[in-house]
């Protein structure tokens, strides 16, 4: 049977480590602002976790809703005033944003020190480049934790990153890489993903197509960690058909329970990380 990499004992591993660090802070404890444009559904689900996470750990969370008819120019001019407030120390702009809005223009206008998600082009370039100066965007933050946490080795390893978003797919390959795995992107388009599949050691797969990865993808000896998340039926599903490979591979995290935890988790060591000392993580 495998092993079941599950991300909650490391949750609240970071949450005790982060509580203990915000209550050690001389002054004021740096604050987040998440900035929502419209009412999405599961966004908005996302953020009521952020909020109730910084809470647990002592840290303000600002939630600023724009309606979703809102100009673009509504959003710059908050995450500027945002920018030159000295009590905030992380902003988050909640995707995905209405139609109208330029993504792009908008993540560049946060101020690269402040930007926990990682998105900003110069912590991009300094996640290509492995510069730890960097702030590496949360969701690949927690899978190398979550790697980490159960001493499963990075370097030399075969790993395949199926998916290829600016979110997760390519920073987690760069992390990898900059980690010294031999890594290979691939999608759900790419053929033969079968055959990519079993030439690796350690599968990431993120492109919320259920049960993509099946008994005919995996081996004895994988691991695999599963960051897709969809909702079927009032129920999530991860891109792995978790019952056909839970008795060949030697590890999967599961959907919910694996990386999940860890990415909220990660986006409050992001905003505490001058102050982490020895907070677990990368």
């Amino acid at each position: 049977m495998a092993t079941l990499l599950s991300g909650i004992p490391l949750r609240d591993k970071i949450k005790e480590e982060l509580a203990t660090v915000a209550a050690s802070m001389e002054g004021a404890v740096p604050s987040l602002a998440i900035i929502q444009v419209g009412s999405d559904e599961a966004s908005s689900a996302y953020i009521k976790g952020k909020i109730k996470f910084g809470h647990d750990i002592g840290v303000t969370v600002a939630y600023h809703q724009i309606l979703e008819s809102a100009r673009e120019e509504e959003v710059v001019t908050l995450i500027r005033r945002l920018n030159a407030d000295p009590e905030v120390g992380g902003i988050i702009v909640q995707l995905p944003l209405p139609a109208q809005m330029n993504r792009s223009l908008i993540i560049e206008m946060i101020d690269p020190d402040k930007d926990v998600d990682g998105l900003h082009s110069v912590n991009v370039k300094k996640l290509v480049t492995n510069d730890p100066s960097g702030i590496m965007p949360a969701t690949t933050r927690g899978i190398l934790s979550l790697l980490d946490f159960y001493d499963i080795p990075l370097k030399g390893a075969r790993a395949l990153v199926i998916g290829r978003s600016d979110l997760v797919g390519k920073p987690t390959a760069l992390a990898l890489l900059n980690r010294d795995a031999t890594v290979t992107i691939a999608h759900h388009l790419s053929s033969d993903l079968s055959a990519l599949c079993k030439e690796a050691e350690i599968i990431i797969t993120a492109t919320g197509v259920p049960g993509l990865i099946d008994k005919s993808h995996v081996k004895e000896g994988h691991v695999i960690i599963d960051v897709g998340i969809t909702r079927l039926e009032g129920t999530l599903a991860g891109d792995v058909a978790a019952e056909e490979i839970s008795d060949i591979v030697k590890a999967y995290s599961p959907v919910p329970g694996g990386v999940g935890p860890l990415t909220i988790a990660s986006l409050f060591q992001n905003l505490l990380r001058k102050y982490n000392g020895g907070i677990s993580g990368n």
